[in-house]
């Protein structure tokens, strides 16, 4: 899924890859809060195991969880058997933390949807998640850019990629400072996939 189906005129989705981290996911919580807007969490299994108070807050929260991955490899080198594992793992360390959620949604590391990625992916119940709006966040291009980027791309049925892990995301958290408040002056509702 690379935008939502069937979106009312202003559904748009905000999507967080790398998590959960204890530095930024906490702060992006109590910014969702206040603005009493749902997001979708894509975790890394290890992050997770790590971080599993983290992940329990995002699910107390309201916020869906989807898979991505034990620890975030380039799928194409692994086996069959070796993708399966890494989103098997994922979603079992993700239900022990949150007691009981199973993720429905699978988040390939850098989009590589390939064959076995789908094919591990649909046997284990999930449907795959892309985007339609990349802001390349990961990269720290400086806040502005993010924040330029969403705006200058987004539409109905947009889904949005950030980043809640992986490094440092205070360009990440300024810039949502900066775009949400002005998406929902615009008339957009957030959503969740």
């Amino acid at each position: 899924m690379y935008e939502l189906s069937n979106p009312d005129r202003t559904a748009i989705a905000l999507t967080f890859d790398d998590g959960p981290n204890t530095e930024y996911t906490p702060r992006i919580l109590a910014l969702l809060a206040h603005y009493d807007i749902r997001a979708t969490f894509v975790v890394v299994g290890q992050n997770t195991a790590d971080n599993p108070s983290v992940l329990a807050r995002i699910y107390e929260a309201g916020h869906q969880i989807a898979n991505h991955t034990w620890s975030h490899p380039d799928l194409r080198r692994l086996s069959s058997g070796g993708v399966r594992d890494e989103l098997e793992r994922t979603s079992d360390v993700v239900e022990w933390a949150t007691g009981g959620c199973r993720t429905r949604w699978f988040r390939a590391p850098g989009g590589d949807f390939s064959p076995k990625a789908l094919d591990a992916c649909f046997q284990l119940g999930m449907s795959p998640l892309a985007w339609s709006v990349d802001p390349q966040d990961w990269r720290c291009p400086g806040q502005n850019y993010i924040a330029s980027t969403v705006l200058s791309t987004v539409k109905p049925g947009a889904i949005i990629l950030n980043h809640d892990g992986g490094g440092n995301r205070a360009q990440t958290l300024a810039a949502l400072n900066d775009y949400i408040p002005r998406l929902l002056d615009a008339g957009y509702t957030f959503t969740t996939p």
